[in-house]
C-alpha cells in the first residue's frame, strides 16, 4: 500500500471547505485503487488536506494525472504550493 499526505492552505472558511469536500466525496469513492481517504484539518489556521491510502503506485499515479486531482487547487482556493508526502506501508496493525 502507498500512503499519500497532501496539505494545503485555503482562502475559504472551514464550513465552505467541508461543504466542498462532502460534495466531491462521491467522485473520490469512484477512483480506482483508492482504498481510503481521510479529510484532515491542520493545526494552523486554514490548513486542510487529505491522507490517501492506495492499493499501489500505479493507482496513485493515474489519480495524480487525472482531472479530479488537477481540480483540487481551484476547488479549494489553494494558496501557495501544497505540501506532499508519500510513504510505502511496511505492514498494517489490523486488517
Amino acid at each position: 500500500m502507498i500512503i499519500l499526505k497532501v496539505q494545503f492552505e485555503s482562502s475559504l472558511p472551514e464550513d465552505k471547505v467541508r461543504a466542498i469536500a462532502e460534495e466531491r466525496a462521491p467522485q473520490f469513492r469512484e477512483v480506482p485503487g483508492l482504498i481510503q481517504k481521510y479529510y484532515i484539518k491542520g493545526g494552523e489556521p486554514n490548513q486542510y488536506g487529505g491522507i490517501y491510502i492506495w492499493e499501489n503506485m500505479e493507482s496513485l499515479q493515474a489519480y495524480r494525472e487525472s482531472e479530479l486531482a488537477a481540480s483540487i487547487p481551484s476547488a479549494y482556493k489553494v494558496q501557495g504550493a501544497p505540501q506532499i508526502e508519500m510513504y510505502d506501508s511496511m505492514f498494517q496493525l489490523r486488517d
